[in-house]
């Protein structure tokens, strides 16, 4: 299948798409990388293709080069898995309007959460519910905190031989309760707490509204971060160890639950005890991998954010529909001497983007950067002129389902 090149970009048209509408869609995947180094969706993944020792690779060890320009078949699979996990979070929140204390909980327990979700034979196992508290919508609306996604480790041991490791998946939802939505639009950047030892001119900043979220403690739950930290930290000392299998940790999400995962894998792989096995007792153990896998996710934070996520050892691979305008949001890309709107060395000149001043954007607090590896997907026809359903997280899996060239 021939490719048509633009500037830096390589599309392979879709023949899975493109049959579907007499030929009016394509699927285009597209490598863009921010590191100094190089129904649902129908078609089942080539979930029971075994990985074995290719699981680092596929987790990022070596920022996916090689895998996604075509992309590479075991790693297809392995997206439309985690998607369908972040679906089992969807599928799991029961909203609730009137509720006094909470807009949304978990319509089931951890035990049946899977299956009830539509995912009956995953080897995993939910071992923890997550909750996000948020403070920023008028009282009368007020959700002390809702359910936002959840914990589950694998723990079937054909799984875990299938893999070639023990994955813990962190699953989040997007957006659905009032105060997310004003949350999701406090696009000003806020510095992170400062570290020992920091010396950074420009400190690591990320989007105000998603680390309130993060952050921010509930009436019954602490907060997300907490919740994630102890989880993490109690999965890793059962999990971790001499004789134990290899541990990753894959955090993944859809909109405002990718950019959550983002600040999940920064979290994690920036706060030392939990990067420790066996409790901490044994510095030298291995830490495990940690990994986000975005989908549809806007920016998080700043260049040096970025850096020090990369400088930690996270890997992000964001999965991106070009026609996603929430993946073109908040503020500007300013990366280096880019001068705030994200124009790239190598971009055709038709796509180039007007430049603004970088003091301006900086001043306005939109000075963001952003995270990873890019893998960009797009559609056209009808869901390309649709705002609503170009964001889909069921377009996004059938959209990398149908990547085959």
């Amino acid at each position: 299948m021939a490719a048509s090149i633009s500037g830096a970009r390589t599309c392979y048209p879709s023949a899975a798409v493109a049959r579907r509408g007499g030929g009016g869609g394509r699927c285009c995947s597209v490598v863009r990388s921010s590191l100094a180094t190089s129904s649902p969706a129908t078609c089942k993944p080539s979930g029971m293709m075994r990985i074995g020792r290719q699981w680092t690779e596929l987790q990022g060890a070596r920022d996916w080069d090689g895998l996604l320009n075509p992309l590479d078949g075991a790693l297809r699979g392995e997206l439309v898995r985690y998607g369908e996990f972040v679906r089992a979070a969807y599928a799991s929140f029961d909203f609730d309007g009137g509720a006094p204390s909470s807009y949304g909980s978990c319509r089931f327990p951890t035990s049946s959460l899977l299956r009830r979700s539509g995912l009956p034979e995953t080897g995993y196992r939910v071992t923890g519910i997550l909750h996000a508290a948020s403070t920023s919508a008028p009282g009368w609306l007020s959700c002390r905190s809702s359910y936002i996604g959840y914990v589950a480790v694998c723990d079937d041991e054909d799984e875990i031989e299938r893999l070639g490791r023990r994955d813990v998946v962190i699953a989040f939802r997007g957006t659905a309760t009032c105060g997310e939505w004003v949350d999701n639009f406090k696009s000003t950047l806020t510095h992170l707490p400062p570290r020992s030892g920091d010396g950074e001119a420009a400190p690591p900043m990320v989007e105000s509204g998603f680390w309130r979220l993060f952050t921010t403690p509930g009436e019954a739950h602490g907060s997300l971060q907490q919740q994630v930290r102890g989880e993490v930290q109690r999965i890793v000392s059962e999990y971790g160890g001499e004789g134990m299998p290899p541990l990753s940790i894959t955090v993944t999400g859809h909109s405002l639950g990718a950019a959550l995962a983002v600040l999940t894998a920064y979290d994690i792989t920036t706060n030392s005890p939990m990067q420790r096995h066996g409790g901490g007792d044994d510095d030298d153990c291995e830490a495990p991998m940690v990994t986000a896998v975005s989908f549809g996710g806007p920016r998080v934070g700043n260049a040096a954010f970025r850096r020090r996520l990369e400088e930690s050892g996270g890997k992000v691979l964001r999965v991106v529909n070009s026609n996603d305008v929430v993946t073109k949001v908040p503020g500007f890309p300013v990366d280096g001497d880019d001068c705030g709107a994200g124009a790239r060395e190598g971009d055709a000149p038709a796509r180039r983007k007007p430049r603004l001043p970088r003091w301006l954007v900086s001043k306005m607090g939109w000075e963001y950067s952003d995270v990873g590896r890019e893998l960009r997907l797009c559609s056209q026809g009808d869901t390309a002129r649709n705002v609503v359903a170009s964001h889909d997280l069921d377009l996004y899996l059938k959209l990398v389902a149908a990547c085959t060239y």
